[in-house]
């Protein structure tokens, strides 16, 4: 059995947990399969600002903001089903904004083929091992991740947990997050990118006419 995050490593600062999920390993258990996603792209929130959902208010809807640390936040996004993990604070959460889909002894190559055929393309064709989780939905989707079934709930280490897998960035990038409508605090650079994998995430934060130190600022292992 994987042995799953304390619900002290959330119950932290936002930006703090949204880098250090870096390099964890989301696993979902789906009948006798463990799928398995690499923690690569994240974004933090806050209550205070005004690109977050709590900043809106309190509903029913969004109470899994404002619990400890630890609680899942799902809600529906361009059509599918986006995952959160609330953090230190109410209203504080962060969005995993991709993966990489993740083999090994636990989650293997049947784990993998299960997430394919749950998240083909446009056209009905399996997706690439390294395109099948980047993107919000897209991670969900592979993983068979239900709003209706894990919104609001902790975790289950019998079926849905984090894990460490003893695997740390290098390097780790810090950009602006994506999709914040203008005079939201789109500005603010809580989007965190595991730099190894920037080309697999939601949007390079390295593609080409970015510039270091502007648009992103690179976070070295240990900051």
């Amino acid at each position: 059995m994987p042995v799953a995050l304390s619900d002290s490593f959330f119950h932290r600062d936002a930006q703090v947990l949204a880098r250090d999920l870096l390099g964890k390993v989301i696993r979902h258990k789906v009948g006798e399969l463990w799928l398995a996603a690499r923690i690569i792209e994240t974004e933090a929130y806050y209550c205070a600002e005004k690109g977050s959902h709590a900043s809106l208010g309190y509903t029913e809807k969004r109470k899994a903001l404002f619990l400890d640390g630890g609680h899942i936040y799902m809600y529906y996004a361009r059509g599918g089903d986006s995952l959160n993990f609330s953090a230190e604070g109410p209203g504080n959460a962060v969005l995993i904004k991709s993966g990489f889909a993740w083999v090994d002894e636990l989650s293997d190559a049947n784990a993998l083929a299960r997430m394919q055929l749950n998240n083909p393309d446009a056209s009905g064709n399996l997706r690439a091992p390294e395109r099948l989780c980047a993107g919000q939905t897209l991670l969900c989707r592979a993983l068979g991740l239900k709003v209706p079934e894990w919104d609001a709930r902790r975790f289950d280490p019998d079926r849905l947990l984090v894990e460490d897998i003893g695997q740390r960035p290098e390097r780790i990038i810090q950009t602006s997050r994506l999709g914040i409508p203008k005079g939201r605090d789109e500005h603010l650079m809580y989007r965190f990118v595991e730099a190894d994998y920037a080309r697999f995430c939601t949007r390079n934060p390295l593609r080409r006419g970015q510039v270091e130190g502007r648009d992103y600022l690179f976070i070295p292992q240990g900051n």
